[in-house]
């Protein structure tokens, strides 16, 4: 049987809607909120309130409901889903094409809301399933080794009490509700640790600083601290029982969700800096042909070709992990699989992409230098390409964590 490789149909209007959003209000804007870091950008507040409408009538990839909004619809068995996941991840990418500082600054498509999407019980999605949630796991004492949280949720009656300092919390100053890794008792292990749905503005949370970076300057990065923060028990996603036997596999399927959704950040900026570089070599008089051979090219032609290919294969992989995802399948693999071989494309596709434009890509007056900048954090955050490259290892091989470091 052939293979399709064409988005679904009812995804058309989906598409350009978002593309339309990506050229007309992301990348007029897209320089000004680059040289202005921490200045907020007052023309998502259109675009969030179309998302607040979209999260409350329910449609997909809009808010942590998104991912999960056709889950619990019975099908025939053998008929595919293209649903809630595939929709967050085209409107990642189309959002991201036209700046992905400003992507991440969306209401309602944070990371924290995959999170959200992934492990939270359905009575726990339809209380803060429309929220806007960032994502704070990373600490001082490590970086992409999440078992090593050292924060804390201590169980008092019927609330959980939380300590310790989580850094690089994206939209952190912004979102009004932060996805918090912690551990429920640090005697047991990575087990024990859970993510509980905290309140932005709330006792004991504190906002310490933000970040100055070297990309996604148009999105705050915060250090934010929890001294004795008391939040409900109903806040801590999925179950609170600590199964010592699965290890914290349950709060790691939030990275199935979250990972491919920064694949897909990193194919939108990949893209925008392809279109980019062809026009400047078409009008530069260098033709791209795909019916001759790459060998018998102008060398630009060629390492264009080689890059294009790179960003479909990034490109054909994240979109199998939604798909998976929407029909219920365990894509941790590929989930894996995508978020390596497109951060580490689009960093090589920007990189080269200045370096064939020459000055005219150094200097400010294009976008490709900013979108070379913005590309580094996208092989970074949600684990580094190394952290990815294990993870693939340990499943093919059939390895637990234990037995291959």
């Amino acid at each position: 049987m052939a293979i399709s490789l064409e988005l679904p149909k009812k995804f058309a209007m989906n598409i350009d809607q978002a593309r339309q959003a990506a050229l007309e209000v992301f990348r007029p804007i897209s320089r000004k909120y680059d040289l202005a870091e921490h200045a907020y950008p007052v023309e998502l507040d259109t675009l969030a309130a179309l998302y607040d409408g979209l999260s409350a009538a329910g449609q997909a990839g809009a808010g942590a409901a998104g991912g999960r909004a056709d889950a619990e619809k019975k099908r025939p068995e053998g008929v595919v889903v293209n649903g809630g996941n595939m929709q967050s991840i085209i409107n990642s990418l189309e959002a991201s094409y036209g700046d992905v500082g400003l992507m991440l600054s969306l209401p309602f498509q944070g990371l924290g809301n995959a999170a959200i999407a992934a492990v939270a019980t359905d009575e726990q999605l339809e209380r803060l399933g429309k929220v806007w949630a960032s994502m704070a796991i990373t600490e001082p004492s490590f970086g992409s080794d999440s078992a090593a949280v050292t924060a804390t949720a201590t169980l008092d009656g019927d609330e959980y009490v939380i300590n310790g300092e989580k850094i690089f919390v994206t939209a952190g100053s912004r979102a009004d509700h932060i996805v918090v890794w912690a551990s429920v008792d640090r005697s047991l292990g990575r087990a024990a640790i859970k993510s509980f749905v905290v309140p932005r503005e709330h006792p004991g949370v504190t906002v310490v600083r933000l970040e100055e970076k070297l990309g996604i300057r148009a999105s705050d990065t915060a250090v934010i601290r929890f001294e004795d923060c008391r939040i409900p028990a109903g806040n801590l996603l999925g179950s609170p029982e600590v199964d010592v036997k699965k290890g914290f596999g349950g709060v790691m399927q939030t990275f199935d969700n979250t990972r491919p959704m920064v694949a897909a950040m990193a194919v939108g900026v990949g893209r925008a800096a392809l279109e980019e570089l062809r026009r400047i070599l078409e009008e530069n008089g260098i033709e791209i042909d795909y019916d001759r051979p790459a060998i018998d090219q102008h060398a630009a032609a060629a390492e264009f070709i080689r890059l294009e290919s790179d960003w479909e294969a990034s490109y054909l992989l994240t979109m199998r992990a939604a798909w998976m995802a929407d029909n219920k399948q365990p894509n941790s693999l590929e989930a894996s699989m995508s978020k390596a071989k497109a951060g580490r494309t689009v960093n090589d596709v920007t990189n080269k992409a200045v370096e064939l434009a020459s000055t005219v890509g150094y200097s400010e007056r294009i976008l490709l230098e900013k979108w070379a900048r913005d590309a580094k954090i996208l092989d970074i955050f949600e684990g580094t390409q190394q952290i990815q490259q294990l993870i693939i290892a340990r499943r093919v091989l059939d390895k637990s964590s234990a037995e291959l470091r």
